[in-house]
């Protein structure tokens, strides 16, 4: 039943255990370097939505760092699914499903041998539960000193093992006394929160920006629901300055959903805020996901994972 206990399982190249006594080589480049990419998404109902983007976001990632996958994406699918079966979860239980492609264990330097074997691992376990407040009153983001690694340097949509970036970023945030980073771009431009897109109402129009940020599949499908409710979204570049400006703002992702947001520490100290729990656009918009999120459990509960 809904409700249960779920025990965190993992999956190392096949061996299942439960998360805690799971582990990988030393010499692995994902534990050395980072070398490594990774999706991760959620069910519903046991429904796993959008896996054929998340396998072809994954299989772009692989492309952008030149790792050629050592396992087929039918094989992984079904080692996820043998590794949801031992969670102990129902059809009714909501989980959080991490996929992690590592380019393997070898010697000890940075150039990747031409022979190295992928390594993957699959972490499972309940969805995350966010703190109620994210929810009815919304998040305090604030705007951190290090800027977003240039496109030139690390592809944004390369959705790879290497997150010191954003760890940095949400940590500086979390010092100014704010809950995740709005992370900016060498230029001054809006980029993405710590590991969510962002969007905000400016000017009477919604818009999320388009630099430097990962193309988020939760991002594209509030498009999908804004045009469903006849509300027009835009992919824009967004300036720092222009937060002054914004009336509204939410972040989006596979286990936020649509999280509003509370105000907005600027980097002169001032602050924006919004309303809580968010205004009206961000409130149709969260409905409108919920909903689109509903038809499609529907339309596919014949790929329940369990």
């Amino acid at each position: 039943m809904p409700g249960q206990k779920i025990e965190s399982m993992s999956n190392v190249d096949g061996l299942i255990t439960p998360t805690s006594e799971a582990s990988i080589p030393v010499l692995d480049r994902g534990f050395l370097y980072g070398d490594s990419i990774y999706e991760v998404f959620r069910t519903y109902q046991g429904v796993p939505l959008f896996l054929d983007e998340h396998f072809e976001r994954l299989k772009r990632s692989a492309d952008l760092i030149h790792m050629n996958l050592s396992q087929e994406i039918s094989f992984l699918e079904e080692e996820i699914r043998r590794t949801v079966k031992t969670t102990g979860a129902s059809h009714g239980d909501d989980l959080y499903v991490r996929l992690a492609i590592t380019r393997g264990e070898g010697v000890v330097e940075l150039s990747p041998s031409r022979d190295l074997v992928t390594r993957y691992v699959i972490v499972v376990k309940r969805v995350p539960e966010w703190p109620e407040k994210f929810y009815k009153v919304g998040m305090r983001m604030g705007i951190p000193p290090t800027r977003r690694n240039p496109v030139g340097s690390l592809d944004p949509n390369i959705k790879g093992g290497n997150y010191l970036n954003n760890i940095l970023g949400i940590t500086e945030a979390r010092e100014m006394g704010c809950d995740d980073c709005i992370m900016l771009s060498e230029r001054g431009t809006v980029t993405e929160a710590s590991n969510s897109n962002v969007w905000f109402v400016i000017g009477g129009r919604l818009v999320t920006p388009r630099d430097q940020n990962l193309k988020g599949i939760t991002k594209e499908q509030v498009h999908t629901v804004c045009r469903g409710l006849g509300l027009s979204s835009h992919e824009e570049e967004v300036s720092a300055s222009a937060l002054t400006a914004a009336v509204e703002g939410f972040v989006t992702s596979a286990t936020r959903e649509v999280m509003p947001i509370k105000s907005i520490l600027l980097e002169s100290g001032d602050e924006v805020k919004f309303s809580d729990g968010g205004g009206e656009v961000t409130r149709r918009v969260a409905s409108g996901y919920l909903n689109h999120i509903e038809t499609l459990v529907s339309r596919h509960r014949s790929t329940r994972f369990i």
